[in-house]
């Protein structure tokens, strides 16, 4: 049988894909730290709790960014299958977030990074089981 895609193509695809990924997520929680009422539900007034709040999510977001970056720059392909995983389950629960708020926009994205996300995983791994056997 004949792969569609070599071992190198799916682990830079799902590269770029977790790069977007942790760079996105990072975005919103700097973007938090900056401009609060940029994250916050129309009807909320930023307060000293969802400042804190933000300093939470940089902190879990920038340095997985900055260990997956760095996985992707050393071609790490353990590492990289590990934190795309991670990185797939963080916006799988962000969008679940999003539903409990009933916000269809902060759900709809990190659902859609999470398929993409997972869909890369699953194909990296597959790739790289079929090149050992």
């Amino acid at each position: 049988m004949t792969r569609l895609f070599s071992r190198a193509t799916w682990t830079r695809i799902a590269s770029l894909i977790t790069a977007i990924n942790v760079l996105v997520a990072s975005g919103f929680s700097i973007a938090g730290l900056v401009s609060p009422k940029s994250i916050l539900p129309a009807s909320y007034v930023p307060t000293e709790a969802s400042f804190i709040f933000a300093m939470y999510a940089a902190a879990r977001t920038i340095p997985l960014a900055f260990i997956a970056l760095t996985a992707i720059y050393r071609r790490s392909e353990s590492a990289l299958l590990m934190l795309g995983t991670l990185a797939g389950f963080i916006q799988l629960l962000d969008g679940g977030v999003g539903l409990l708020q009933h916000d269809l926009g902060k759900s709809i994205g990190p659902l859609v990074i999470a398929a993409l996300q997972f869909s890369a995983m699953f194909l990296l791994y597959r790739s790289v089981q079929s090149s050992v056997a």
